[in-house]
């Protein structure tokens, strides 16, 4: 029978403080369960139709498990930049080696009573034919933006990555209203 506990309690991250330098390190499970602040990646995957990948987590994420999900990536380990991690995540997650770099858009600090992390967003582009991992993703599909914000108020998303997304909106309405 399979292993059903949470993944990646072992993997050692760095925590670090309201300006995102490093003050020490810890277990993944530790600075969860303690609400240490650390760092994660947040990763926007579209095909070549710009249709975004959208997935739901498997029951045994150690945070947010079944929950929808509309970025790929996740913490950044220990000593590791969010470049690499992002790319790393992206190219686990969806299955596809050979990404090209994930392009990075901007970084926030997500914090709630119970989680926070500093989160730097980016966006690449992969192929319509992915093979995500079975351990992360129990379902998936790619939809078109207008498919996506039709599913916001009906599917349960993982609150940072809705998070994210809603900032990732602004962040590009800000970016056309200064173009013009």
């Amino acid at each position: 029978m399979e292993d059903q506990s949470p993944l990646s309690a072992d993997e050692l991250l760095d925590i670090v403080d309201e300006r995102d330098r490093v003050v020490g390190q810890a277990r993944r499970g530790e600075v969860y369960a303690a609400g240490l602040r650390h760092r994660c990646a947040f990763v926007l995957a579209r095909d070549d139709q710009d249709r975004i990948f959208v997935h739901r987590r498997t029951a045994r994420k150690l945070v947010f498990p079944s929950l929808y999900d509309m970025f790929v990536g996740g913490v950044v380990g220990a000593g590791e930049s969010y470049d690499a991690a992002a790319l790393r995540e992206a190219e686990e997650e969806l299955g596809v080696p050979g990404l090209p770099a994930p392009v990075p858009l901007f970084k926030f600090l997500y914090e709630t009573s119970a989680h926070r992390w500093w989160s730097s967003v980016y966006e690449v582009r992969c192929p319509s034919e992915v093979t995500p991992q079975p351990e992360e993703v129990a379902w998936h599909a790619f939809l078109t933006e207008d498919e996506l914000d039709r599913r916001l108020t009906e599917w349960a998303w993982v609150p940072d990555g809705f998070e994210a997304y809603r900032r990732l909106l602004d962040w590009r309405a800000a970016g056309a209203a200064g173009d013009s």
